[in-house]
């Protein structure tokens, strides 16, 4: 299967579990608003989250998927399944540790996570209450990001990239219950909705162990060994992780920061829904898809293979992130204010949303820049470099969000974490073309510019188009009005974008039809 099918496949299913996501976080807009229901709840999923996409969406991959590979392919899949087996029942006991202690000391461990809450005492302890039921997530997702590194590695990316469905899923199931009780802003609404993320993070676990049955390699679970494998893997794991998820580990420090501010989790939260939308799609999907495709090429000594699909997944990343983060930053208002604005959510809230959501926006492109350079070093085996960087771009985004933040409030900390984004970004791109292991070749060199101006002109139509359907995304408009006038100003931009690419010749249809066909 090709990259390009390969990312389809990931994609298509990100996609969906993003769509499905909207739906969810536009059911949580009118039943918690921006109160401080809502700001417990956030840093309660926060925490589970951070590590869902620390592990689920490729950083625990970084380390995992190479030792994995090279036991499959080279070794056999009896070796293979054994490395795994061991791996599993580390990570299994060391799970159960760290969520036993966590539970205990949840409110010393709130103190830091939310210091912002310790002056509302009632919003601290609805915090330290919905953290401890959501936070057995953490244990299940981890275990599913050891199965879908070995299925991803085996080829096989469908159920692994389903998985998150069931989360958005079961979490839409429990707020129609919610709407229908008419739960608006109470405790017992958050407090369902965190035993809806563990109960999720159990269906997404049976449902990976099913599919790596079902392909004859379940690993056997035993008592936890250090041999040389889980050895090595730690090695790596550690500075994998910390570089993988750095992107994360920023959101996290600026939700920290946030806290001290009422409403700016909640409104921080929302800005990074919809941006996480293409970041999700095209940045966790080539992430997921590349690592193990260079590093297989990588193992079989063609570099020059390597090199060629490093620049074309870098020319696709830019091609989809581009578009959609110039877009984000010419329509915010509309897309914040027909998606959330409703029930709980007020027209007040639009305006404190809509400028994060515009700085996370410029630092897409960067975000997604981390997921295409990071697999360069990663299937090298070498997770201590981009480590370096990571912690780097945590210094500068601590500094930048403090500094801001008493400046602009928390608005800074999502320019803070952008900024973060680029440096991060740019160190990585240039160490490895010092190295000799990234050259932009000569596809990337000509259509990387073209896909830019093709980009700026969309964002021109996208101007032009609002100023013509504007009467149409008022507030006073019915909903569904409403809606549809955003999907026209969306499919415009979209039209536009198209049409601009094709006469720059910003992307060769040739070779995506080549690409989405051969196996």
């Amino acid at each position: 299967m090709s990259m390009l099918r390969s990312f389809a496949t990931v994609g298509g299913f990100t996609m969906a579990s993003r769509v499905l996501g909207f739906c969810r976080d536009i059911l949580i807009a009118n039943i918690l608003g921006t109160g401080a229901v809502a700001d417990a709840y956030f840093v309660a999923f926060r925490f589970p989250n951070l590590f869902r996409r620390l592990f689920a969406e490729g950083a625990f991959n970084a380390a995992f998927v190479p030792l994995f590979a090279k036991r499959y392919e080279g070794e056999g899949d009896h070796v293979a399944r054994k490395f795994a087996g061991e791996a599993l029942n580390v990570l299994l006991a060391a799970l159960l540790v760290v969520t036993a202690l966590a539970e205990i000391f949840m409110p010393w461990l709130m103190v830091v996570i939310a210091p912002g809450f310790v002056a509302d005492p009632e919003k601290f302890d609805l915090a330290v209450l919905l953290t401890r039921i959501a936070f057995p997530y953490l244990f299940a997702i981890s275990l599913v990001a050891l199965l879908s590194g070995m299925l991803n590695s085996m080829g096989k990316f469908a159920a692994a990239a389903a998985a998150p469905v069931l989360l958005n899923i079961v979490l839409i199931t429990v707020l129609g219950f919610l709407l229908y009780m008419k739960a608006h802003q109470t405790p017992g609404a958050g407090g369902a909705l965190s035993w809806g993320v563990s109960a999720a993070g159990l269906l997404q676990l049976a449902m990976l162990w099913r599919a790596v049955r079902k392909s004859g390699m379940a690993p056997a679970i035993g008592w936890p060994r250090m041999t040389p494998g889980v050895r090595g893997l730690i090695r790596l794991g550690v500075p994998g992780i910390i570089a993988g998820g750095i992107t994360q580990i920023n959101l996290l420090i600026g939700t920290m920061i946030a806290t001290l501010q009422a409403g700016a989790v909640s409104y921080l939260y929302y800005a990074d829904r919809i941006y996480q939308l293409p970041l999700g799609v095209v940045g966790v999907a080539i992430g997921i898809v590349l690592l193990p495709d260079l590093s297989r090429k990588l193992r079989s000594g063609s570099d020059q293979e390597a090199s060629q699909v490093q620049n074309r997944a870098l020319e696709l990343s830019m091609l989809l992130t581009v578009p959609a983060a110039i877009a984000l930053m010419v329509i915010p208002g509309p897309i914040v204010s027909v998606l959330f604005e409703h029930g709980a959510f007020t027209a007040a809230d639009t305006a404190p949303t809509v400028w994060p959501l515009m700085a996370f926006a410029a630092g897409l492109p960067a975000f997604v820049l981390i997921k295409v350079f990071s697999p360069g070093f990663f299937a090298r085996e070498d997770t201590r470099t981009p480590m370096i960087f990571a912690a780097v771009s945590v210094a500068v985004n601590i500094v930048g969000s403090l500094a801001l933040y008493f400046y602009i409030g928390h608005t800074g900390i999502a320019i803070a974490t952008s900024v973060a984004g680029w440096i991060n970004a740019g160190l990585l791109g240039f160490v490895l073309y010092r190295r000799g292991h990234f050259h932009a070749d000569y596809g990337l060199q000509t259509r990387l510019p073209r896909i830019l101006v093709s980009s700026l002109i969309m964002g021109v139509g996208l101007w032009l188009v609002i100023q013509v359907i504007a009467p149409w995304l008022a507030e006073d408009q019915n909903l569904i009005v409403r809606i549809l006038a955003l999907a026209a100003l969306i499919a415009s931009g979209v039209a536009v974008l198209g049409v601009a690419l094709v006469v720059t010749r910003g992307v060769d249809p040739a070779q995506i039809k080549r690409q989405l066909f051969r196996r």
